[in-house]
């Protein structure tokens, strides 16, 4: 599979990044960690923006791609928009690099060190952090890296907000043939109204978008002890086919990694009995 990028003077990507991050100490630490699980860096133009791409080991002729999506990262610090939005926990990379399936981890606009490239403003990770621009610009940005490699599934695991993005992007690629989500954020109304924050009035809402078609598996794993995402927040955002699984002993981190590899058995199994 091959990954389209733009780079300055071809300078290797990874490299950029560690420079580019030298200040902000979130996108350093969470670049070193990609570097640490062999993933290797690309800069993929989405529309308008740029993104951060980590994926894994190639594996030639593959005809899936697993499309991996974080969480919000830090949003606000100090009351203030944050300087540096990337996520802190790189959960998501250690999640991925337990998948056997050609993987990518697509980061948002403006996230990991490119919060001065053009058209980035601090809506894009507050209260637009799900806007239709943010959602479209990824869109393109995975059919950018899709073009030309024979891919004609892809399944989305969404993270926290990533989750939510995950069931807003599937409508937007007629390749999509999954989505898993974990203590996603499925209803932004009633999650920000479970924290008495502010509403996110500049994005999108996956549940009051419409299901998904059927032919898509949805799988939304639930934390029964997570507080960031309550239980009763991912019920909410359900439309559709999808099911909600809930994990009793689990919150908002503790214990998916430990899990990760029996929930990509379990999807591999609901995904060949779909098709069957």
């Amino acid at each position: 599979m091959t990954l389209y990028f733009d780079c300055v003077r071809r300078v290797p990507v990874l490299l950029l990044l560690l420079t580019a991050a030298a200040c902000t100490a979130p996108t350093s630490e969470f670049t070193r960690r990609a570097a640490a699980l062999n993933f290797t860096a690309a800069l993929v133009r989405g529309d308008p923006f740029d993104h951060v791409v980590f994926r894994g080991a190639p594996q030639p002729g593959s005809r899936r791609l697993h499309v991996y999506l974080d969480g919000d990262g830090i949003p606000w610090l100090g009351g203030r928009p944050a300087r540096d939005p990337t996520p802190r926990k790189p959960l998501v990379l250690s999640l991925m690099a337990h998948d056997p399936v050609a993987s990518i981890y697509l980061g948002r606009p403006c996230y990991h060190s490119l919060v001065d490239t053009p058209g980035c403003s601090t809506v894009l990770w507050t209260s637009g952090r799900y806007s239709e621009a943010v959602v479209a610009s990824m869109a393109a940005a995975v059919r950018r890296v899709t073009a030309d490699t024979g891919i004609d599934e892809i399944a989305w695991f969404g993270y926290s907000g990533g989750g939510s993005l995950a069931v807003l992007l599937a409508s937007r690629l007629p390749e999509s043939t999954a989505v898993v989500t974990v203590s996603a954020n499925l209803d932004i109304d009633a999650w920000t109204d479970a924290h008495g924050d502010l509403p996110l009035t500049r994005s999108l809402n996956p549940a009051r978008q419409g299901p998904l078609p059927d032919r898509i598996l949805q799988i939304h794993y639930a934390g029964g002890r997570d507080r960031v995402v309550p239980v009763d927040v991912v019920r909410k955002g359900v439309t559709g086919a999808g099911r909600v699984v809930v994990m009793p002993n689990y919150d908002h981190v503790c214990c998916w990694e430990k899990a990760w590899p029996s929930i990509l058995a379990e999807i591999e199994r609901a995904t060949r009995a779909a098709t069957r």
